[in-house]
């Protein structure tokens, strides 16, 4: 059931994008490396903006988590309000 607050008290699982992100990098560099190795720059240059991009978005994630829980709900907010009885 949808409250309308969602949006206010979404949680974001930053470790599960943290490693999924890395998961991507490695990824990225390899295909990257793979390209180069193959003389395909066109694809080379594609991997390698990609791998910049997910660099990024690491940073971004990094800093989310630095940042401490502070910026989201704690463990005792509930995740939507409850439904309110008739």
């Amino acid at each position: 059931m949808r409250t309308g607050s969602e949006p206010t008290t979404a949680r974001s699982p930053l470790r599960m994008r943290f490693w999924l992100s890395v998961w991507g990098l490695i990824w990225a560099l390899g295909g990257t490396a793979g390209f180069a190795l193959e003389d395909r720059p066109g694809w080379m240059a594609a991997c390698a903006v990609l791998a910049a991009v997910i660099t990024v978005d690491l940073c971004m994630i990094i800093r989310h988590i630095h940042q401490g829980p502070h910026f989201q709900p704690g463990p005792d907010i509930p995740p939507y309000e409850p439904p309110r009885r008739r």
